[in-house]
């Protein structure tokens, strides 16, 4: 569903383009965009997802809670094995085979997660990051509704991870409440950030920006280039040129 969604914002985005316009080129289906994020985040986010991880939060258990998030994630490591391999992180990838091996077991089907006592954690990896490190761009910025920011090279990472195992020899339901859980923890860890949204001059400019550069971290493993922008560059050159010509 996620990919007929992208694929129909494409095709509208063609039929109603507006060259008189000048857009930001990451963000040419900024129009339809607009309109989603208001969807997610003034009613679906206000009504549905906000309160439901607050109570999630609330009224489960601690340790509950942790266990049910460490399964969630742990179906992530073989993905995240392979899309180490592609990248040559060896290292990272024999750290996700250990996990999922040793939470699958000892730590009972990813409950537990003894794998951290061994200090092999590593930040799981998406073939999203693959296609980025293989020089894919990111694609037209998309924001899903009811799912919020997201990007074309994103979503076809997260289509092709969905299909390596185990996630592609889940059933539907079992997948919709791994889904459900990660979705509830990810809102609910948004606390600290959510009065920045508020207090934006503009909260989708901001979001937006966030999600790209939280892309570029994960690309390039939390360091990532200092981008100059060449126009900002010459105007300053220019402007220090004319000062010191006046003194």
């Amino acid at each position: 569903m996620r990919m007929f969604f992208v694929t129909c914002l494409l095709v509208l985005s063609g039929c109603s383009s507006t060259p008189d316009v000048e857009n930001d080129p990451k963000d040419p289906l900024e129009p339809i965009n607009r309109v989603s994020w208001t969807i997610t985040w003034d009613y679906a986010d206000k009504y549905v997802f906000k309160p439901a991880s607050s109570a999630y939060a609330d009224y489960t258990p601690t340790f509950l809670r942790s266990g049910l998030h460490n399964m969630a994630l742990n179906l992530n490591e073989p993905s995240s094995f392979i899309n180490n391999l592609l990248q040559g992180k060896f290292t990272n990838a024999g750290k996700s085979a250990g996990r999922f091996i040793l939470n699958s077991t000892i730590g009972l089907f990813g409950f537990f997660d003894p794998a951290s006592d061994f200090e092999w954690s590593t930040p799981q990896e998406e073939f999203g990051e693959v296609l980025a490190v293989y020089g894919v761009g990111d694609g037209p910025y998309i924001v899903i509704p009811g799912l919020g920011p997201s990007s074309v090279r994103e979503e076809v990472g997260d289509f092709v991870d969905r299909y390596y195992w185990p996630l592609a020899v889940i059933d539907f339901w079992p997948n919709i409440v791994r889904s459900a859980i990660i979705g509830l923890e990810a809102r609910a860890s948004l606390g600290d950030q959510e009065q920045l949204i508020y207090e934006a001059v503009d909260p989708y400019e901001f979001v937006k920006n966030v999600y790209f550069q939280n892309m570029q971290y994960k690309v390039y493993d939390g360091n990532p280039p200092i981008e100059v922008d060449e126009d900002e560059e010459a105007e300053l050159d220019a402007y220090l040129d004319e000062f010191e010509d006046e003194g």
